[in-house]
């Protein structure tokens, strides 16, 4: 048995444009429901939402029928819940309010077997379908897609850094946390905390790492598509499935 590659990591190294929904109603159904719509991603939330560990494995196996890449972003950084995350089959990881290389170089180390990192060894889970897929262990970083999001000003500071760390594949940005850092709360829209982001984007861009970030609007995705695009970069998230716009 062999696993599909991972289309989103592949994205992100072609410099292809993937358009994803932000999905944070907690249920398989709605996320099979919105899984056939022409999106590449749909992120499964938990930092803002009831989703946990059970949740979160029956939308995947509700997506799993699916030609969309899910994506899990945790409450926190945490290496243990990291490693249930993996090996529940979880590929695709976006761990928020990451403020340095020492941090994303940990989240790294969480997500890669002893030799390369510290995620713990189990031998048969839902991730390696259960033994069935040979060599998983020494292959598995292989289809993993991990994703920081910048969302304060030590992490625009330090966002260079960031994403220079070997194996974090792209770096996002949280628009409505890092204006409330920079004393704008509730104004993402505001120009200093828009050419913020437009310099986090270039930032970004020089490492040849991917960028993305949510847009909240239809005036907002087209904007941050038109920034990417010129610079073949990843640069949209879209607007989250529960606002009902």
């Amino acid at each position: 048995m062999k696993l599909q590659d991972n289309q989103l990591k592949a994205s992100f190294k072609n410099h292809q444009l993937q358009l994803g929904l932000w999905c944070a109603l907690s249920s398989s159904y709605s996320s099979e429901i919105v899984a056939g719509s022409g999106y590449d991603w749909l992120n499964l939330d938990m930092e803002h939402s009831p989703n946990d560990l059970h949740t979160i494995l029956t939308q995947l196996q509700a997506l799993a029928a699916y030609p969309v890449e899910p994506v899990v972003r945790p409450i926190r950084f945490d290496k243990d819940l990291i490693k249930q995350y993996l090996d529940l089959g979880v590929r695709n990881l976006i761990l928020p309010n990451v403020e340095s290389a020492e941090m994303a170089q940990a989240i790294v180390a969480a997500t890669r077997y002893p030799g390369r990192g510290i995620r713990g060894v189990a031998g048969q889970q839902r991730a390696n379908r259960w033994g069935r897929v040979p060599n998983y262990h020494a292959t598995a970083d292989q289809q993993l897609c991990i994703m920081v999001q910048i969302e304060s000003e030590a992490g625009v500071k330090n966002a260079k850094a960031i994403a220079q760390v070997d194996g974090i594949d792209a770096v996002f940005v949280g628009p409505n946390d890092l204006a409330a850092s920079m004393g704008y709360l509730g104004q993402s829209g505001h120009a200093t905390v828009q050419d913020t982001i437009r310099n986090i984007r270039s930032i970004i861009q020089e490492t040849g790492k991917g960028a993305g970030i949510l847009a909240a609007s239809p005036a907002d995705a087209h904007r941050y598509i038109e920034w990417g695009l010129h610079h073949g970069g990843h640069w949209l998230r879209s607007r989250p499935v529960d606002q009902g716009q």
